[in-house]
C-alpha cells in the first residue's frame, strides 16, 4: 500500500527516492513524506518537500479501486509477477507497475523484444515494423512498445494481427487513453495483451515522463530494435538504456538520404547490430547457438552446379561467335582433348552448341561474363 501511494507522489526514475526505498523501505519513506517520522537528514527535507506538494490527492485505496474498475492491478518488487530484470535499473527501478490485462507480465517479459521508432514514420518504416512484429509473434516472442503513433502502433498492430503477445508501456495512468486516437488500439492491446504504466491511475503524460518510460521498455525486454529515428529521438533513449543495461541493441537501416533514419544509422555506427528480419532479431536475443537465423544465399543458377574444370571451359567459350577447340583449350588453360570432352558435356547440358568446326554458346545461356 505504501508503494501504491508513492507512485502518485514520486516521479518515475527518481533515483534519490529509489536509493531510500532500497535502504529504508517504502513504509519508512512514506512516513517521512507524510511527516509521521523525522527525515533521515536535514538535507533530505527539500526533496521530501517536493513529494509533500502532491499530498491530498486520491488515496492508495482509491487508486486501487480506479485500477480495478478498468481491470488493472498493482505489481511491485517481491510479487511473483514482478519482472526481476527491472531490478537491473538499480535506484531507477520503478516503485511498482500498474498492469492491465490477463497475462502474467513476468512470464511474457522473459521472452520479449522492444520495438520502437519514429512517430512521424514513413510507409517503409511502418511496413518494416509490422513485418518484424508479425515475425517475432510467430516465433513466440512478445512485442513491447510505447503505444505511440507511427512505429509503436505498427509494432502493436503487427503482433495483434499475428494473434501474438504485445505489451504497451504508457507514460500516463493505466486507465487513460493516450494518444486519444488510439482508443481502439489500446483496447485491443488490453484485451489480447498487456498495458503497463508506472504512474498512478488518472495521471497525465509529460515530455519527461515519455523519456523516463523508455528505460522501463529497455529493462523489461531482452533487446531493443529501433526502426526509423532522427538524431534527436526518444527511441534512441530506449536504445541507450538497453546498451547501458547490457541488452542487445539493434537497428533497421533506411535510405541514407532519409533524415528519419539518420539516428538509426548513427546507432549502427556504434555498438548496435543491423537487422532486417525477425529471425535476425531472435538470433541476437534468443538461445546462443540454438536460435540462429538461416544463412542467406543468392539464387542458384545451373552453371553454379558445374564442376570447376567444366565451368572453366564454359568461361572460355566466347560470348559472340565461335571458337575452335584448341582456342578454347588455350583460354581455359587445359589440353585440347580435355577441353573437347568438357565441351561435349556442356553440349549435353544445353550450355554450348557445335557450329561446324567451332563451338559457340547455346541460345539458352542468357548470361555470360564476357558479355
Amino acid at each position: 500500500m505504501a508503494r501504491v501511494a508513492l507512485t502518485r507522489l514520486v516521479e518515475p526514475g527518481d533515483e534519490i527516492a529509489g536509493r531510500w526505498l532500497r535502504t529504508h523501505g517504502a513504509v519508512t519513506l512514506l512516513r517521512w513524506v507524510t511527516g509521521d517520522a523525522p527525515p533521515p537528514s536535514p538535507e533530505a527535507e527539500s526533496r521530501l518537500a517536493r513529494y509533500r506538494r502532491r499530498l491530498g490527492g486520491p488515496t492508495a485505496g482509491q487508486d486501487l479501486a480506479a485500477a480495478e474498475a478498468v481491470g488493472a492491478r498493482f505489481v511491485c518488487p517481491g510479487d511473483t509477477e514482478w519482472p526481476r530484470q527491472l531490478d537491473d535499473l538499480a535506484a531507477a527501478r520503478p516503485i511498482g507497475l500498474w498492469v492491465r490485462g490477463r497475462a502474467d507480465l513476468r512470464l511474457w517479459a522473459l521472452k520479449s523484444v522492444a520495438l520502437v521508432g519514429a512517430r512521424a514514420c514513413t510507409e517503409y518504416g511502418a511496413h518494416v515494423a509490422g513485418t518484424l512484429a508479425d515475425g517475432l509473434a510467430h516465433a513466440g516472442w512478445a512485442v513491447v512498445s510505447g503505444a505511440a503513433y507511427g512505429i509503436d502502433a505498427a509494432a502493436h498492430r503487427g503482433a495483434l494481427a499475428a494473434t501474438g503477445a504485445t505489451v504497451g508501456v504508457l507514460a500516463c495512468g493505466v486507465d487513460r487513453v493516450y494518444p486519444p486516437g488510439h482508443a481502439e488500439l489500446l483496447g485491443r492491446v488490453a484485451e489480447q495483451g498487456l498495458i503497463v504504466a508506472e504512474l498512478a491511475p488518472g495521471d497525465h503524460p509529460t515530455r519527461s515522463r515519455f523519456l523516463l518510460r523508455n528505460r522501463v521498455m529497455a529493462a523489461l525486454t531482452r533487446g531493443t530494435v529501433v526502426v526509423e529515428a532522427e538524431r534527436r529521438s526518444g527511441s534512441l533513449v530506449t536504445a541507450r538504456w538497453a546498451q547501458r543495461l547490457g541488452r542487445p541493441t539493434m537497428g533497421v537501416p533506411g535510405p541514407v538520404t532519409s533524415g528519419l533514419s539518420s539516428g538509426v544509422h548513427e546507432l549502427l555506427r556504434g555498438e548496435a547490430e543491423l537487422v532486417t528480419e525477425a529471425a535476425e532479431v531472435v538470433e541476437l536475443v534468443g538461445r546462443i547457438g540454438a536460435d540462429l537465423a538461416p544463412a542467406r544465399r543468392g539464387p542458384v543458377v545451373p552453371r553454379d552446379l558445374l564442376p570447376v574444370a567444366t565451368a572453366r571451359v564454359l568461361e572460355a567459350v566466347p560470348g559472340r561467335g565461335t571458337a575452335r577447340p584448341e582456342q578454347i583449350a588455350q583460354e581455359a588453360g587445359t589440353e585440347r582433348d580435355e577441353a573437347l570432352g568438357r565441351l561435349h558435356e556442356l553440349q549435353s547440358l544445353g550450355f554450348v552448341a557445335r557450329d561446324g568446326t567451332g563451338w559457340r554458346l547455346a541460345r539458352r545461356s542468357t548470361e555470360h561474363p564476357k558479355r
